[in-house]
């Protein structure tokens, strides 16, 4: 894992496999699956012409040819008949089945496109929709983590679900930008004796505001709080194993502010205690940045869904959160 949205052509994303959107007849007719076939060249043909035909939500895989992936990865999406015919279900398991292929061949990266919102008519913001939810859910279930990216031709296509509010706020309209957001002043500097956890009734707020740890004691203590394993920690915080592994273990680690966002997100944090959570770190929420108020509009919503997060800063061209070795 991460899961990363981009704005880049499938056919030229270096990874293990590429999910080509295609059809029963393997036709490569289709949007996304015509510059599939022609970026591959002529032998992906011949090998499709070997297949047994493809039914809606499974999968075949193929050699990658003249792509920079290793394997092409087929699956067959649903046509959209105005919803009430299980599409969503049908895309979902396109998703879930193509995953379950790449874990099962031992694949460490896996580049998906928006399945089914081409040719097949299928609302570009519902397919991102399920794909992100897909993609969440496995990971939650799965062991084996792969770096999923999510290719987004036009992301002037789709919609956020909160898009208006998220709107609103971000241009200063919203009356919550004035009620729930407003924070107080605490001074980062605050040495009060430490205390392994929070005392009975205490706020967590004010228990993260009294610690003088490292981020990555505090990190740890916060995440047996919650009673949550590292590696669903790190998994809600869309961090790589590896980058979470040096967090912990490397002397003097200092992380990003990137970084301290996501595991306030992981971690389901409030507003506040996500801004005593960046002060321990030597940072803060930001009202002249865009990306900051568009993490805190979600926490103070109650949105802890990263993905979601996720699709909305890249929307408004903001890095994503998480972090990956690349």
């Amino acid at each position: 894992m991460p899961l990363w949205l981009q704005n880049e052509d499938i056919t030229k994303i270096q990874c293990d496999a590429i999910v080509n959107p295609s059809d029963f007849f393997f036709s490569g007719l289709g949007g996304a699956d015509r510059a599939i076939h022609t970026a591959a060249g002529p032998a992906l043909d011949e090998e499709c012409r070997t297949l047994p035909f493809l039914h809606t939500g499974t999968v075949a895989v193929t050699d990658g040819y003249n792509l920079p992936c290793r394997y092409i990865i087929h699956t067959e999406g649903p046509i959209w008949q105005g919803g009430d015919q299980d599409e969503a279900v049908l895309l979902r398991s396109c998703y879930i089945n193509a995953l379950l292929k790449a874990g099962s061949m031992g694949l460490t990266s896996v580049a998906f496109p928006l399945i089914s919102s081409g040719t097949f008519g299928f609302p570009k913001d519902k397919v991102l929709r399920i794909a992100i939810d897909a993609v969440t859910d496995y990971f939650e279930i799965c062991e084996d983590e792969p770096e999923v990216t999510i290719c987004i031709c036009h992301k002037d296509a789709y919609t956020l679900s909160c898009e208006l509010a998220l709107k609103e706020y971000l241009d200063g309209r919203s009356p919550a930008a004035d009620t729930e957001f407003t924070r107080f002043c605490l001074d980062p500097y605050d040495s009060e004796p430490f205390t392994p956890s929070p005392a009975f009734g205490e706020e967590l707020s004010d228990w993260i505001k009294r610690q003088d740890d490292s981020f990555p004691v505090m990190l740890g203590k916060l995440i047996d709080m919650r009673g949550m394993k590292d590696s669903h920690c790190y998994k809600k915080a869309n961090i790589d194993r590896r980058v979470f592994h040096r967090i912990m273990t490397a002397p003097g680690y200092h992380p990003s502010k990137n970084t301290v966002l996501c595991f306030a997100v992981a971690l389901e944090l409030t507003v506040e205690e996500t801004e005593q959570l960046l002060r321990s770190a030597g940072y803060s929420l930001s009202r002249s940045s865009k990306s900051d108020l568009i993490v805190e509009f979600h926490i103070a919503n109650g949105i802890y869904n990263i993905h979601e997060i996720n699709a909305a800063l890249y929307q408004y061209d903001q890095e994503c959160l998480g972090n990956v070795i690349r």
